[in-house]
C-alpha cells in the first residue's frame, strides 16, 4: 500500500483455501467505502490445506494484504494478536474468512468509530445461525453477569487498537473483549450485521467449546470482580476462614465440655446405647 492503512482488517484462517479469493474480491469492493486506507492482515493458522498457496497468489493480486504465518494452529486470540502485532491500523476489525460476514458490512462497523463516537462497535447478528441457541445463552449470561449493555457479544467487531492491550493473552478470552473493555470505560455501541450459511470449507466449532466457554466466563467474571481489588478477594478469605476456624473452636470445646461432665454425643442426640 502506497499510504499507511487507518483501518486492519485482521482474518484468523485455518484451511480456508476455498474462500479466501472470494473473501478478498470483497473486501477490495467494500474499501472504498471505508473512507479511510484500509488493510487486510490474514493469519494463516497452521493450515493444512492449500491455504499457504493461496494466500501467495492473492498477496501479488491485492496489495492490501499482509499475510502472517502460524506453523501451528494457536488458536483465534492469538492469531487476532499475531495479527495485531503486524497490522498499520489505528482501527482493528476482528473478521472471519468462511464469509458467513461479508466485507460489505465492514464500512458501517468502522463508521461510529472514525467519527469518534464510539471505542468498540459489535455487529448483531440477524437472521437464521446453526448455534443461535448457544449464542443466546452466552449473550444472556454476559448480560446479566457484566451488566453489558448489548446484544451481540460474541460476533464481528469493530475496536480502536489501545483496545487489545487491555485484553489477557489467554485462549478464547478474545470472546470476552467487549465486556473486558467496557469494565475498563471504553465506549461501546452496536450495528445489525446479516449472518450468512458457510458456502466451503468447514466449521472449527466443537461442542466441547461449551463447558470450556462457561469456565471462562466465570473466571472473567472472577478476574473482574475480584482480581483488580486483591483486598476484597483476601478480606473474603478471611473471613470465611474465621468462621470455619470458629465452629471448629466451639465444636472442640464443647466435645471437652461433655466428656468432662460425662455427657456423650449419644446422649445429646438422644440415643440410647
Amino acid at each position: 500500500m502506497s499510504e499507511r492503512a487507518i483501518v486492519s482488517v485482521l482474518v484468523p484462517a485455518k484451511d480456508e483455501a476455498e474462500n479466501l479469493p472470494e473473501f478478498l474480491r470483497q473486501c477490495a469492493e467494500a474499501f472504498p467505502k471505508v473512507g479511510a486506507p484500509t488493510e487486510v492482515v490474514i493469519v494463516d493458522d497452521g493450515s493444512r490445506d492449500g491455504t499457504p498457496q493461496v494466500l501467495a497468489q492473492l498477496q501479488v493480486q491485492y496489495p492490501f494484504l499482509r499475510v502472517v504465518t502460524h506453523r501451528r494452529q494457536r488458536g483465534i486470540a492469538d492469531a487476532l494478536r499475531s495479527a495485531g502485532d503486524a497490522a498499520e491500523g489505528d482501527v482493528f476489525v476482528f473478521y472471519p474468512a468462511d464469509l458467513q460476514y461479508k466485507p460489505e458490512d465492514i464500512p458501517q462497523l468502522v463508521a461510529p468509530i472514525l467519527a469518534g463516537n464510539a471505542d468498540i462497535v459489535t455487529g448483531t447478528k440477524q437472521g437464521k445461525y446453526e448455534k443461535a441457541f448457544v449464542s443466546t445463552v452466552y449473550n444472556t449470561l454476559c448480560r446479566w453477569l457484566f451488566g453489558v449493555r448489548v446484544t451481540d457479544l460474541n460476533s464481528v467487531k469493530a475496536y480502536r487498537r489501545e483496545v487489545m492491550a487491555h485484553v489477557p493473552m489467554r485462549p478464547d478470552w478474545h470472546r470476552f473483549m467487549v465486556v473486558i473493555a467496557a469494565a475498563d470505560g471504553f465506549r461501546l455501541t452496536s450495528t445489525p450485521v446479516p449472518l450468512y450459511p458457510r458456502t466451503a470449507g468447514t466449521s472449527k466449532f466443537t461442542w466441547t467449546r461449551i463447558p470450556i466457554g462457561v469456565l471462562d466466563l466465570l473466571s472473567v467474571w472472577f478476574q473482574l470482580r475480584f482480581g483488580r481489588k486483591p483486598i476484597v478477594w483476601i478480606g473474603i478469605i478471611l473471613s470465611v476462614c474465621q468462621q470455619f476456624v470458629g465452629i471448629n473452636v466451639i465444636f472442640y470445646y464443647s466435645t471437652e465440655l461433655w466428656d468432662a461432665v460425662g455427657f456423650t454425643q449419644a446422649d445429646a442426640l438422644g440415643i440410647s446405647v
